[in-house]
C-alpha cells in the first residue's frame, strides 16, 4: 500500500505571538489601532503587558515586520470570519442554459421562470434560448422577439439583460445577470402558489390545429 505523501499538503502559516516572534524589531499598532511606531520585541512585549493583551505578527514579510497589540482569541475569531467571508465571494458562477418553446404551456412556462430566478439568486449568469421548430422559423422576428421578452418577465427575480435578445442558429436568444437585489419570489413565498388557469380550448375535432390553435392559452 502506498504511502501518502506529507510534503504535499498545504499548509496554513501559523500566527506566531509573543515571545514565539522571531523578529527583533517590529512596527507596532496599538490596541485601539494606533501607529506605536518601530520598538524592539522587548518594548513591543512591555506594551502589550501593560494592556494586558498578546503581541500578535499580523504581516511578517513587511520589513520591519508588523505586529499588533490584541486578545489572541479576538484575533482567530475575526480572522476566521474574514476567511469565511473571502471564501463565499469566491464562490464560482456558471453560465446556465435553459430552453422555451413557441407552444410551451403556462405551467411548464412558470417552472422554468422558477429555476431561472434560483440560478440568478445563486449569482449565476443564465442563458435563454427560444427555440423555433418548423414553421415558426419562417414567422416574424418581432413577434418571436416579443414572445420571448413576454417570457422574461414572468421571472420571479430581480435582473438584468447581460446580452439583448437576439437571432440565434436555433431561433433567440437573451442572457440575463442577477442585480444583487432580493427576488420578489424569495421574499414572498404565496407567489409561489399560482391560481389555476383556464385550459384553452381544444380544436374541433378532425380539424388539425393551426399556428393560432397551439399559441392560444401559451405565453411562448
Amino acid at each position: 500500500m502506498q504511502k501518502r505523501s506529507h510534503f504535499n499538503r498545504r499548509r496554513e502559516p501559523k500566527t506566531r505571538i509573543n515571545n514565539a516572534i522571531p523578529a527583533r524589531e517590529l512596527r507596532v499598532v496599538g490596541s485601539e489601532g494606533e501607529n506605536l511606531g518601530v520598538l524592539s520585541l522587548d518594548d513591543a512585549m512591555a506594551e502589550a503587558d501593560k494592556a494586558n493583551l498578546d503581541l500578535i505578527e499580523i504581516s511578517p514579510n513587511a520589513k520591519p515586520p508588523v505586529a499588533k497589540i490584541m486578545d489572541y482569541g479576538r484575533y482567530r475569531y475575526e480572522s476566521g470570519r474574514k476567511a469565511r467571508e473571502i471564501k463565499a465571494k469566491s464562490h464560482v458562477t456558471e453560465t446556465k442554459n435553459i430552453q422555451v418553446k413557441m407552444g410551451t404551456g403556462d405551467h411548464d412556462q412558470q417552472l422554468k421562470a422558477k429555476r431561472i430566478a434560483e440560478w440568478l439568486q445563486e449569482g449565476h449568469r443564465v442563458k435563454v434560448d427560444l427555440f423555433l421548430w418548423g414553421r415558426y422559423k419562417y414567422m416574424e422576428p418581432a413577434f418571436l422577439k416579443e414572445r420571448l421578452e413576454r417570457f422574461l418577465k414572468i421571472i420571479p427575480a430581480e435582473y438584468k439583460v447581460a446580452d439583448e435578445v437576439k437571432k440565434s442558429p436555433k431561433g433567440f436568444t437573451t442572457t440575463l445577470e442577477h442585480t444583487g437585489i432580493k427576488s420578489a419570489y424569495k421574499s414572498n413565498p404565496t407567489m409561489e402558489k399560482e391560481e389555476p388557469k383556464a385550459k384553452p380550448a381544444a380544436p374541433t375535432k378532425g380539424k388539425k390545429p393551426d399556428l393560432d390553435d397551439l399559441l392560444e392559452g401559451s405565453m411562448v
